[in-house]
């Protein structure tokens, strides 16, 4: 027994410590990078906006259109590096900055309307962060490519990794299969990737981090293997997602994607590199209330959330369309002229799809 639990406390022995600084600055980064990527949500939107109106060329041949995107790549990066410096069940969490900050920015850049759920939402939201960074777990995991081995190796993370394969090939098959279109399913789905995402970036991030402080770790293989799986899994992330946008209002997708997700890599955080080990219950129970504000917090943010129609001023709405009795005729030349723009209107709405 005693040689069963010598290589357990011989790791725990090495790799915990407690550096407020370093845990201090994977917050500081994630929550730069999540106003990053609000900032480049906005600039995409107007840049959307504004080609539209102009109505003369694509979206994509905007500079301020690609200006939103580097910043995207910035802030997205800024994630990445975060994972490194923090615990993974913090780090997720705190994806409510960015939904945050984009109601905010599209309040004063966008001009759109403030609604007391947004007051409501952001206090919400913003109080459940000062209690997840007050009480979520301060220690930081130096990740090397034998730690990211030996937890690989685990039993808990074994039976954790067969549950959710067996999960996910059950809700495949309704999906694919027996074509349930629901969206708790494809949310799901994404769930359970992204959990392999974060295990594999924090694990890619970590390993980086240890090589430039000098200790490399780039000639081991678990890091190329960890690499794969987290490009793997966010390109199926990625494109469940997607499908839930297009199947989907994004005031649905988007609540339901934050609490899936999040919870997906709170668990990850706990099970892989055993985050919450010998944190106190009342932290772990402040943790989870922080983690309810922030739900509840991006829930009444994205609810009903107003929508820009772009739309045509030669086309006329579905709805607008006169009907025509029996005893009216219609000239030819109005005749052309309706189904123009219906066709503009029917053009309009497969753009939108």
């Amino acid at each position: 027994m005693a040689n069963g639990s010598s290589p357990d406390a011989a790791h725990r022995a090495h790799i915990l410590e407690n550096p407020l600084r370093t845990y201090l600055l994977g917050i500081i980064i994630s929550i730069c990078g999540n106003v990053l990527i609000s900032i480049s949500l906005n600039i995409q939107k107007y840049a959307h906006v504004r080609q539209s109106q102009r109505g003369s060329k694509p979206y994509y041949t905007s500079g301020t259109w690609w200006c939103g995107v580097a910043l995207m790549g910035f802030g997205e990066l800024g994630n990445f590096a975060a994972y490194g410096f923090a615990p993974a069940s913090l780090i997720a969490p705190l994806g409510c900055v960015s939904v945050i900050a984009s109601a905010v920015l599209s309040v004063v850049f966008l001009k759109e309307t403030v609604r007391a759920s947004d007051i409501v939402g952001g206090t919400l939201a913003i109080t459940g962060t000062y209690v997840l960074v007050n009480f979520a777990p301060h220690t930081t995991i130096h990740i090397t490519a034998h730690l990211v081995q030996y937890y690989v190796m685990n039993w808990h993370f074994l039976l954790y990794l067969l549950l959710e394969m067996l999960l996910f090939c059950f809700l495949l098959y309704l999906y694919k299969m027996r074509n349930v279109k629901h969206i708790v399913i494809v949310m799901l789905l994404v769930a359970l990737l992204a959990s392999l995402t974060v295990i594999s970036v924090k694990a890619v991030s970590g390993m980086i981090a240890e090589s430039i402080t000098g200790q490399l770790q780039l000639i081991y293989p678990i890091f190329y293997v960890m690499g794969v799986i987290m490009i793997v899994s966010c390109a199926f992330q990625i494109k469940f997602l997607n499908q839930a946008m297009t199947m989907f209002d994004a005031t649905e997708v988007v609540p339901i994607n934050f609490v899936f997700f999040t919870t997906s890599a709170i668990v990850a955080g706990i099970v892989f590199y055993e985050e919450f080990e010998e944190l106190a219950l009342l932290n772990i129970f402040m943790f989870l209330l922080g983690c309810l504000l922030s739900f509840l917090g991006v829930f009444l943010i994205a609810r009903n959330r107003p929508k820009i129609k772009l739309q045509n001023p030669n086309c006329i709405s579905m709805d607008k369309i006169p009907r025509r009795s029996h005893t009216d005729r219609v000239q030819p030349e109005a005749q052309r002229s309706l189904a123009a723009k219906l066709m503009c209107n029917r053009a309009g709405q497969s753009d939108d799809a």
